[in-house]
């Protein structure tokens, strides 16, 4: 599919089949997300996959969101490797592990997979639940997996404001 098909038809999968992700697939989703460009290439973005009844099941308890996905990934960053901005201290590793988290998301809907970002979740709680995850901190949850079979995008996919309300040329 073309780049720009795959933006367009690429919607917030809330509805997962419980067909199993492909390990080959899912290594082409992590890999999209280890080869996302970050600043100054520290590479600070940090990817925990959940599988497991187990795992899934402690991950959901930290969420607003329960999307009961076969996989999900918890993308994070390392604040003691991303890179800090000189002028002002800012910390680009929540950025850096948002641009491997797009690019995760393309490649799944490129594999034809479904993803939703969800941001509705206990940063914190998740971190006590998972002490594999010290020294991160989590940006997403990411529910990867094959659409059900009535899944659809949300009513108001398609409804977006003009290119004009949101570019300005200068």
């Amino acid at each position: 599919m073309d780049f720009q098909a795959l933006s367009t038809a690429r919607y917030s999968l809330r509805k997962f089949s419980p067909q199993p992700v492909e390990p080959e697939k899912l290594t082409l989703i992590l890999e999209a997300g280890r080869s996302a460009p970050t600043a100054h290439n520290y590479q600070p973005q940090r990817i925990f996959v959940l599988q497991s009844p187990e795992a899934l099941e402690k991950a959901d308890a930290c969420s607003g969101s329960h999307f009961n996905p076969p996989v999900l990934l918890v993308v994070s960053y390392d604040p003691s490797v991303s890179w800090k901005r000189e002028t002002d201290g800012k910390d680009h590793g929540e950025i850096d592990a948002a641009i491997a988290a797009a690019q995760m998301m393309l490649q799944a809907a490129d594999l034809g997979l479904g993803t939703t970002y969800v941001g509705m979740f206990e940063p914190e709680k998740l971190l006590a639940a998972f002490p594999e995850m010290a020294g991160t901190w989590p940006i997403a949850l990411l529910p990867l997996g094959y659409p059900a079979e009535n899944a659809h995008p949300a009513r108001l996919h398609d409804q977006r404001i003009p290119l004009e309300e949101i570019v300005s040329y200068l």
